[in-house]
């Protein structure tokens, strides 16, 4: 491979668990990925976590713990969810590494060594927030458009970074590269902003107010500014400054964002590198808000949606391609479940399930259970000619992917799925196969679907990779990824890549239908008074106190060999313990991982199936089922029940 892609996530901060909103950009990356390598491209994909700040240490300090601590946990969730959700990356980075801290100091000090940092004393509007200072026609109404509180004014003396001596510059660059900010609006947003005067970027606190940040290299009584250090990770995961990764990979760089952050990366950090010497990004790709029944997204409205619940319910797949395909790049879009459940119902349960159960049913029920040699000179007359549309259909879904719009290129793909299922009908085999006389006919149209199937394969593998897998195992191919032949994107652009002869296997349900929920449950049915198990023996409060009962956040789950009902569960409870949890029939081990659970936590250990057991998970347990007792909110690991 000699054409590189270079592709980044913000590093999200450390301060929450992942949201639906860092899913979506993580897995937008990950398909971007994948398709660039659908076109031989090298690619490397970098996540990771933002470390230091003051919310940080303010968080870990709530829990008695280091800040170190904390990252460390927090940090550890992000890197562990990715791969659940089918995410590859090439590079998982923390502004914690020493490599990157090396990288700040360096970058920091050839910007100080070239006069662009001075030191002065500050007085304004500081957002406690958002760790930053406010200008007064930034706020709304007074206040953070953020968080909605009012500014501290505060004075101190810190450093600042010159950004207003690269204005113009900025300003010229990004009109003689007009797709440097994408989509469009986005790049007018930061134009327009850079029409006001650019105020230089205090980029350091003094340690008497925060030292968990990595210290100026030049000042060592001040370490420097979140977004100073966090922006920095892009150059310094990939080896800068002499590194062969950077030298491959930076030259191609696009970073991937959300709107809300397009601030520090449109304007702070093309200035940052143009002050170092450092060539600027190829593109900033910038995406809209998810909203939940139109509201924004957060923690204190309570709902915020957890990745990894809505892949145990409806399916890793079906949930990345409802990201993928809900979403038009660049605005904001609406999630809910009713929603997820009518695009899985829809389109993967009809369109493309049905499509794929029929066509493989047909092959193997007319044919010898092999491809077919077809000669498309005898398939039926008809307007619908898949041939030429799967051309057409291959070229509109490359032209969109490029610019991330994916929802745009599966529509393209989902019109083909919705032409092969007419042609189908048109074609109608079942009707071929009764006449033997027909029989060139029949294999060529079993071919035209058998082929069809394989473009689709193809096309929907960035989004739904495990699908493609299924899809080509059926088929006979070798191997149903973005690097195999089958699935390489020149490969599709070409008709007849399918070889007659190639065993084919049964037809599966790729997507089973989905209920949605109830809007209005019934009222649960009372259970006769005779089935409450009779109340314990009083004791005093003193002796339940004994019982050390805490919450816990479930880490790992995996099932115990040659048990049908112990799961070995790893468990947070402020330290890691090792806990057998007799709920293996009830739950499944990926359920539980991040789910917040009661522990018994000093009862004496006990050994259950070779594996020693410190703690006791609390539920509720009737002859019909089981519940593990957990608690209506998150709360630190470790807080103790009264």
């Amino acid at each position: 491979m000699t054409d590189p892609y270079y592709l980044t996530t913000p590093i999200y901060y450390v301060n929450a668990r992942p949201h639906l909103g860092h899913a979506y950009t993580t897995i937008m990356a990950d398909v971007a990925c994948r398709f660039n390598a659908m076109r031989r491209r090298e690619t490397f994909l970098l996540t990771g976590t933002d470390e230091h700040g003051d919310k940080i240490m303010k968080a870990a300090a709530a829990e008695g713990i280091s800040p170190k601590a904390y990252a460390d946990r927090i940090s550890g969730v992000f890197r562990e969810l990715w791969p659940a959700l089918n995410i590859r990356y090439s590079r998982f980075i923390r502004t914690t590494d020493e490599g990157h801290k090396q990288v700040v100091r360096y970058l920091l000090t050839r910007i100080h060594d070239a006069g662009d940092i001075y030191f002065s004393e500050y007085e304004g509007l500081y957002c406690f927030g958002c760790e930053r200072f406010y200008g007064e026609r930034e706020l709304v109404d007074g206040k953070c458009p953020d968080h909605e509180t009012v500014p501290e004014k505060i004075k101190e003396s810190n450093y600042f970074f010159r950004m207003g001596k690269y204005q113009q510059w900025l300003i010229d660059h990004i009109h003689a590269n007009p797709d440097f900010i994408r989509p469009e609006s986005y790049r007018n947003e930061i134009l327009s902003f850079l029409k006001e005067p650019l105020e230089d970027l205090c980029i350091s606190r003094p340690k008497s107010r925060l030292d968990w940040g990595i210290t100026l290299p030049f000042d060592d009584r001040y370490v420097t500014y979140v977004w100073f250090d966090a922006l920095a990770n892009y150059i310094s995961a990939i080896g800068y400054p002499d590194g062969e990764e950077f030298k491959k990979f930076w030259p191609v760089a696009q970073h991937l964002t959300a709107k809300d952050i397009i601030k520090p990366h449109g304007i702070y950090w093309p200035i940052m590198l143009k002050a170092a010497g450092i060539p600027v990004y190829t593109h900033l790709n910038v995406h809209g808000f998810w909203k939940i029944d139109q509201s924004k997204m957060s923690k204190s409205l309570g709902n915020v949606v957890s990745p990894l619940a809505m892949k145990d319910v409806y399916g890793l797949d079906a949930f990345r391609y409802f990201l993928c395909r809900e979403m038009t790049f660049g605005l904001d879009a609406s999630f809910s479940e009713d929603a997820l459940v009518d695009r899985i119902n829809a389109d993967l349960a009809n369109d493309i399930g049905n499509l794929f159960s029929r066509v493989l049913a047909m092959a193997i029920k007319y044919g010898d259970g092999t491809v077919p040699a077809g000669d498309p000179a005898l398939l039926p007359q008809s307007e619908l000619d898949l041939r030429e549309l799967a051309g057409r259909t291959v070229s509109e879904y490359e032209k969109q992917m490029t610019e991330f719009h994916t929802s745009k290129a599966l529509a393209a793909v989902w019109e083909f799925i919705g032409a092969m299922n007419r042609f189908v009908d048109y074609s109608a085999p079942w009707v071929l196969a009764k006449d033997a006389s027909r029989k060139k006919a029949l294999d060529a149209v079993l071919y035209t679907l058998l082929e069809g199937l394989r473009v689709i394969a193809g096309l929907v593998s960035p989004v739904m990779p495990d699908t493609a897998g299924i899809m080509a195992r059926h088929l006979g191919l070798s191997s149903g990824d973005e690097k195999s032949a089958a699935f390489d994107l020149e490969s599709l652009k070409i008709w007849g890549k399918l070889p007659p002869g190639t065993p084919l296997l049964p037809p599966v349900s790729l997507f089973p239908r989905v209920e949605k929920k109830t809007p209005h449950p019934a009222e649960p049915e009372k259970k006769p008074a005779e089935t409450v198990p009779q109340i314990s023996p009083e004791i005093d409060f003193d002796l339940f106190l004994k019982t050390d009962l805490r919450v816990g956040t479930v880490l790992t789950a995996e099932k115990i060999p040659k048990s049908k009902k112990l799961l070995r569960l790893t468990v947070d409870i402020g330290e890691t313990r090792t806990i057998v949890a007799g709920i293996a029939e009830r739950y499944a081990p990926e359920a539980l991982v991040g789910k917040q659970v009661v522990i018994a936590a000093n009862l004496k250990p006990v050994k259950l199936m070779g594996v020693e057991s410190h703690g006791m998970v609390l539920a509720a347990v009737t002859d019909q089922q089981t519940s593990v007792v957990t608690v209506d909110r998150e709360v630190a690991p470790g807080t103790r029940l009264r």
